[in-house]
């Protein structure tokens, strides 16, 4: 045997193991700092308080506080909840979405399908939920267009048509920082044990059966892997959950 080779190439294994060992490492610690909440824009005693009762943020907490106006919007035709339209032509299906993929796949069906913000998590088995958006950016949360899917076909959806208006009389208001948002809600409102899984702005408003004009204002949404969801009003910092139906101020 040829011992000098046979050692060099066991310096060569290893170093080659080396570096992959090294990538490894590398590429799990970048992982761990893109999945790890930010706890410098929290308050210490926040952090405090999310130890003791166990709570885990799995979202990463958005930065940006625009300057954005309180909006209202009509129904079209009145509220006609329910009604389920078919597809012309069911289209073909996957259970995770690129918002760029599922305008393609749907624009010859829905034309304005790109005024429309896939919400991947409020989507459930059978179905896939988008939500209009304000200004090309922000999502309408309580509005949704639905769309069925059965054998990874798309073969209908449900929605309703409305008209968004700005509030003329209103001026543009900075939203209240996402951190801050979260914070009242770790010390104040999320039970122990609570995960939260996304965090998003958006706009958001109660719902009613009405042809008149309906308020909505701009509003962090926090969605929890128990599928609860908490809505921070970015202006006035009231806290809603709608799975109670309780307003909490």
């Amino acid at each position: 045997m040829d011992w000098g080779r046979a050692k060099n190439v066991l310096i060569y294994a290893f170093l080659l193991l080396n570096l992959v060992l090294g990538y490894q490492l590398w590429n799990d610690l970048e992982e761990q700092a893109d999945s790890n909440l930010d706890y410098t824009s929290l308050e210490g005693s926040t952090q405090m308080i999310m130890d003791d009762k166990g709570i885990k943020v799995l979202a990463k907490i958005p930065n940006e506080t625009p300057e954005l106006p309180k909006i209202s919007y009509r129904f079209v035709d009145g509220r006609q909840g329910g009604k389920i339209t078919e597809l012309p032509e069911p289209v073909d299906s996957k259970l995770i979405w690129t918002p760029k993929e599922l305008q393609n796949a749907l624009k010859s069906s829905l034309p304005d399908i790109a005024n429309y913000s896939y919400d991947e998590v409020a989507g459930s088995e059978g179905m896939f939920v988008l939500h209009p958006l304000v200004e090309g950016q922000w999502p309408l949360f309580n509005i949704d267009l639905v769309l069925y899917y059965s054998n990874q076909k798309i073969i209908s959806y449900m929605r309703e048509d409305i008209e968004i208006s700005s509030v003329s009389d209103e001026k543009e208001q900075r939203v209240l920082s996402a951190s801050k948002a979260l914070g009242n809600l770790i010390e104040n409102y999320l039970p122990e044990g609570s995960v939260v899984k996304e965090i998003q702005l958006g706009y958001y408003g109660q719902v009613f059966d009405s042809d008149a004009h309906l308020p909505v204002t701009p509003a962090w949404r926090f969605m929890l892997e128990s599928g609860k969801e908490y809505y921070v009003q970015g202006i006035s910092g009231d806290v809603i959950s709608p799975n109670t139906e309780k307003s909490k101020e």
